[in-house]
């Protein structure tokens, strides 16, 4: 009976021993790394305070909730989080004066969690490279860590210790001591390597021997996954089912994380003389639990360059854009090409699989881009669409390749077309809103004013870049067909009101637009506004579109 107390009280003692030698410790490479990178991140010109999410994990730590899995796509800023987290939980730091002048230090559990944990931060990415070869992944952690581990704890033998779960569990018996993980690109054996069935096998049982059972809840307080990808279902669905998952589908309370705000985007406009209209259609459009999200790489990369251009557009996801759309599944291109002109798309992303390989539809296929965040969604409607103009243009890109040149060569004219309209050539218009109208007619209803409203849309998106582009504008007496506001960073260009109609003639849009003063409500734009007047004649011996285009000059 007695013994029972002896061994506590030996346990005591060693703890205390721990604790002393604990003081003398330095930082490691995986374990207990300082807070340097995260530095890196404060340093420069624009950080955004996203400390608050510190107080979520903070409310969660050492429950069933402590496993977090968030995704979300390239340059959303998954890295810089999981640095933040390193620097604010790791004993291999003093991150105090760091975190004094952000959010997390005005929480109730700021000073209480601020550097207690051992921290073990793995960036995939980098592991991977450093292992020279996928097959060594587990192999190269498992030695690497043990032995920082090994260091750490210079009272435990760790030598015979050939897993890092199990060097954790050994410790965790000894010490009690718990572990914040952190995980940086987690997935990426799940995307570079998804045909490698081998090397994905041993990955997920290290991850399974790391996280999943009773003994992980042991020595973890706290597992913190980031990637592009949620946690893979098949099979290996049980491996980490014990993750609370938080993805561009499902934010949770991650939404405010998840890029810029609009608020925030706001004062960054004003900060830098920026127009925040324009860095709205250029960069807006997801729709994260209801908050309109920026892409905030694109945002600080347009505000420290002043201009308004493609940023992400170079990211490696942007060749999974040509890779789903050349499968070409039934119905994609109809889709796709409807959210170019603007409409959103039903998507059912539940049977994605939550990898790049096992896509088989095309719901599985605009699930992917979702992800990858090369398509935003609204979760209350179930809907997909492209988000903004920058997203738009990668699209244009990749829609020159395959099966969807002719789509291309029409889209390539966009510029022509615009600048014929500027130019008030209406004939040139009408030409090439026939090409457009032709090109597309497998998608929509060819012969009503819906379906040529929808062609035009996307025949001028490229005018995207300089205007807000407005379907069923009210203005004067009624609505007109199509509206171009132009921007700040239009450059002079003048507003357009656009008129279609369908077995009629270019001269009754025109008065249309006059008699209905649609053009009354663009007055305060621009000191010159286009009037422009689109048919469309089918009749059993001519199918032409015909254009006219007038300018009305300095309006009150």
């Amino acid at each position: 009976m007695a013994r029972y107390p002896m061994e506590n009280s030996a346990k005591i003692c060693f703890n205390r021993r721990y604790i002393a030698v604990k003081e003398m410790n330095t930082m490691g490479r995986f374990v207990n790394p300082g807070n340097s990178a995260f530095k890196v991140a404060l340093a420069s010109e624009i950080y955004i305070d996203k400390t608050g999410l510190l107080d979520f994990t903070n409310s969660v730590l050492g429950t069933k909730q402590a496993y977090i899995c968030n995704s979300r796509p390239r340059r959303f800023g998954k890295s810089i989080t999981a640095d933040m987290l390193t620097a604010y939980y790791s004993k291999g730091c003093d991150s105090r004066e760091l975190f004094m002048n952000y959010n997390i230090a005005q929480t109730e559990y700021f000073e209480k969690y601020l550097n207690k944990y051992d921290v073990i931060h793995l960036d995939m990415q980098w592991i991977l490279i450093d292992a020279g070869a996928p097959e060594r992944i587990s192999g190269y952690i498992n030695k690497n860590v043990i032995s920082e581990l090994a260091d750490l704890y210079k009272d435990i033998d760790l030598r015979d210790q050939k897993t890092l779960y199990g060097a954790l569990s050994v410790i965790n018996s000894m010490t009690n001591n718990k572990f914040v993980i952190i995980i940086d690109e987690w997935d990426v054996l799940i995307r570079d390597e998804a045909a490698n069935s081998s090397v994905q096998e041993e990955y997920i049982n290290f991850l399974r021997g790391m996280f999943k059972g009773s003994e992980p809840t042991k020595y973890i307080e706290l597992a913190f996954l980031t990637g592009i990808l949620p946690i893979k279902k098949p099979k290996t669905q049980s491996a980490l089912n014990n993750f609370e998952e938080f993805t561009m589908i499902s934010p949770g309370g991650f939404a405010h994380y998840i890029g810029f705000t609009e608020d925030e985007v706001k004062k960054l406009c004003i900060t830098y003389d920026m127009d925040f209209e324009s860095i709205k259609a250029w960069y807006n459009g997801y729709l994260i639990d209801g908050l309109h999200m920026y892409n905030p790489n694109s945002v600080v990369q347009a505000m420290l360059d002043h201009d308004y251009d493609f940023y992400w557009k170079n990211t490696s996801s942007f060749e999974s854009i040509n890779t789903f759309i050349t499968m070409n599944y039934a119905g994609l291109k109809d889709d796709v090409l409807a959210m170019l002109s603007g409409d959103k798309i039903r998507v059912n992303v539940n049977t994605f699989q939550n990898d790049l390989t096992t896509v088989a539809s095309k719901d599985d296929a605009l699930t992917a881009l979702i992800h990858l965040g090369y398509l935003a969604y609204d979760a209350n409607k179930k809907m997909a669409y492209i988000p903004n103009y920058e997203v738009a243009a990668a699209y244009d890109l990749a829609l020159q390749t395959g099966s969807w040149s002719e789509v291309a060569n029409s889209i390539s004219k966009c510029d022509e077309l615009l600048d014929a309209t500027l130019n008030e050539d209406a004939d040139k218009v009408a030409e090439l809103v026939e090409i457009a109208h032709e090109t597309y007619t497998s998608v929509l209803k060819y012969n009503d004013e819906n379906s040529l409203s929808c062609v035009l849309t996307m025949a001028y998106f490229t005018a995207n870049a300089y205007y807000n582009i407005v379907r069923e504008f009210p203005a004067g007496k009624g609505f007109a067909d199509l509206v171009f506001i132009p921007r700040a960073n239009a450059c002079g260009r003048p507003a357009i009101v656009i008129e279609l109609k369908y077995n009629a003639s270019a001269d009754s849009a025109i008065s249309q637009i006059k008699n209905r003063r649609y053009h009354g409500a663009l007055s305060g734009y621009s000191n010159q506004i286009l009037l422009v007047g689109i048919n469309y004649s089918n009749t059993s011996d001519n199918k032409k579109h015909t254009c006219i285009i007038e300018s009305i000059n300095n309006l009150d």
